[in-house]
């Protein structure tokens, strides 16, 4: 039953004391930026707007996202999809800023090509991904959230859970 299986995922998850640190970690990294930046694709993406949003308005950062349908078709056309939202990260992401990168299954071209780009900008880079453990996004951050599941929808609650636990322990500590 998908009932016992998020559960069991959910309680695997509770009590990792990785996932544990590595908000620790990503708590930090990120309060000390003011912009940060998030790209996925598909539900992905959903949770990446959602989180743009949050951020922009809890904490008062500047926050964006690659989700607009006319800059994705201009950026997709001039540039291919699989070059799109590095491309996009060249106009915008500069030293200092976060990118969050999420995917779920980690192969995505687009958002392995973003990493690389923002990558030689700068080091402060939170991925999120799952599936595979060799994925291909796995280990290209200085942060890197794997979840072991090969669910979508485990996986995709479970980033969207990390990035609001992020989120909730920043505005507590600014309080």
């Amino acid at each position: 039953m998908p009932l016992n299986t998020y559960r069991t995922k959910f309680v695997e998850f509770l009590n990792s004391k990785i996932i544990e640190d590595q908000i620790t970690e990503a708590v930090e990294l990120i309060s000390g930026t003011n912009r940060i930046f998030f790209v996925g694709n598909g539900g992905s993406n959903s949770i990446c707007s959602h989180m743009m949003e949050d951020f922009a308005k809890v904490l008062g950062y500047e926050a964006f996202t690659f989700s607009d349908p006319a800059l994705i078709t201009c950026f997709a056309n001039d540039y291919g999809f699989e070059k799109a939202m590095a491309e996009w990260l060249k106009v915008y992401f500069k030293p200092g800023d976060i990118l969050v990168a999420i995917s779920s299954s980690g192969k995505s071209p687009n958002i392995n090509n973003a990493v690389d780009y923002a990558r030689t900008i700068s080091q402060n880079i939170i991925t999120l991904s799952g599936f595979k453990p060799e994925n291909n996004l796995r280990n290209k951050g200085s942060i890197n959230f794997y979840l072991n599941s090969d669910s979508y929808g485990i996986v995709e609650c479970f980033h969207q859970t990390i990035l609001h636990t992020i989120l909730d322990t920043i505005n507590e500590k600014h309080k």
